[in-house]
């Protein structure tokens, strides 16, 4: 084996960076709060909106420049974390194993946000003048978009699994066509003789580095990224958007902690690892997590968080990580559960929907399913819930309804899917038995 192959990441967090982040957090959300329809009134509208471009600035700064190299380095990462194996015998058992392992905890994550959803019923505190309020108008975007995704059949999305153009999919951001692709080449070249493997090898290990080192850079912009992008946010939203969907809030993030307990109990009993530990290890990812709303985003600091932190091999990180964050989707699975069910609580009485213990069955299934490849970029997870709404019969201009606190919840939802990513990493080091 090369002695590039296991090279070290070249970026680093910084000393304190998670107490830098969360400072940047309070700050961001008291200035935003500040600036909001419901503040201090210090400038008109206008004013705040240009004051808010310029706040979010060093964020869209981050986002850009992680984006810029986060398909290179998924693709040469998972490319490396194959070939590193060395066989193609493990790369069968570490493919069958995680696959299975994300979606049974899919599946439990679902069943969790379903239960709380019924217990707490969040619907019911709904004031029936917000719901006379709502504008359906809103959704005409997402409605579009659904229309899109309903309009492809199974096989046809089977069929796009694989890329005819890997370039078409760089440009498109799909960032699962890209990781299969990843898997096939990497594959490939652990069947061809090593001295023609060597090239394209040697090739994917200067890739990671360029990406490495330009995310280095970036994080130096991280605390000021998320001042910025979270001030944004709290401006447009202000206080009495998050007031009126409380109980709502309330339940979804119920079910993300549950699952955060979930992931800490598999990796003290399946990783033999301390939960606490854990938590430490993976804390400024999780606030990365929060702050961008992109596992995508977020993925180099996961690879470097499992292999730095969590001590990780990288033939098992640079193939459960990538993977995770376009198949792994427990905090985004539980989301659409919880308002899915939510939104029939509130509609459902006037649109004649009452959802049968067969019907939350299938429900389960079906967000198994569709929460499987969501892209992991922010928002996307309000589309694919209109699609869902649609099989139980809900009109899906609904969502609608709670888009004004989707993207506090979708910082949330991000974080888990994320942790769940690193506890995967945790387990198929275990179950694999192999050593750094």
């Amino acid at each position: 084996m090369s002695e590039h192959m296991t090279a070290e990441p070249e970026v680093s967090f910084e000393k304190y960076l998670w107490l830098k982040i969360l400072i940047g957090m309070a700050l961001g959300i008291v200035v935003g709060l500040a600036f909001s329809p419901q503040g201090l009134d210090l400038l008109d509208k206008d004013g705040v909106a240009l004051l808010a471009s310029w706040i979010k600035l060093p964020g869209v700064l981050f986002l850009g420049l992680i984006q810029m190299v986060v398909i290179p380095l998924v693709l040469c990462s998972v490319i490396l974390g194959i070939t590193q194996s060395g066989e193609l015998g493990f790369i069968k058992k570490i493919g069958t194993r995680i696959v299975l392992y994300f979606i049974c905890t899919t599946a439990i994550s679902i069943s969790i946000g379903l239960l709380l959803v019924q217990i707490i019923n969040p619907g019911s505190y709904i004031d029936a003048s917000l719901i006379n309020n709502f504008q359906t108008t809103q959704m005409s975007s997402v409605s579009d978009t659904q229309a899109t995704l309903e309009s492809l059949t199974i096989p046809d999305r089977i069929s796009n699994l694989i890329p005819t153009n890997i370039f078409g999919a760089m440009v498109e951001k799909n960032l699962l066509q890209i990781v299969i692709a990843a898997m096939l080449i990497g594959v490939a070249l652990v069947s061809m003789p090593a001295s023609s493997a060597k090239p394209l090898k040697d090739l994917c290990v200067s890739g990671q580095s360029v990406a490495m080192t330009v995310i280095g850079w970036a994080m130096k912009l991280a605390p000021y990224a998320v001042f910025g992008l979270l001030a944004n946010i709290t401006m447009r939203l202000g206080f009495d958007a998050l007031a009126g969907m409380g109980m709502y809030m309330l339940t979804v993030i119920l079910g993300l902690l549950s699952m955060v307990g979930v992931y800490l109990t598999i990796v003290m009993v399946v990783g033999c690892m301390n939960p606490f530990k854990f938590l430490k290890a993976v804390r400024e990812t999780q606030l990365l997590a929060f702050s961008t709303s992109s596992s995508a985003a977020t993925m180099p600091f996961t690879l470097f968080c499992a292999e730095e932190k969590l001590d990780v091999p990288p033939k098992i990180s640079r193939f459960t990580i990538p993977l995770g964050a376009t198949i792994n989707m427990d905090g985004t699975a539980l989301y659409q559960a919880v308002a899915a069910v939510f939104l029939v609580q509130v509609f459902g009485a006037s649109s004649g929907i009452e959802l049968s213990n067969g019907d939350l069955i299938l429900l389960l299934i079906t967000t198994v399913g569709a929460s499987i490849g969501t892209p992991a970029m922010p928002g996307v997870g309000i589309v694919v819930l209109a699609t869902i709404l649609m099989g139980i019969g809900l009109d899906p201009a609904a969502v609608g309804f709670i888009l004004g606190v989707d993207r506090i919840l979708d910082m949330c939802r991000t974080t888990v899917n994320v942790t769940g990513d690193l506890t995967a990493s945790i387990v198929m080091k275990r179950l694999l038995g192999v050593k750094k």
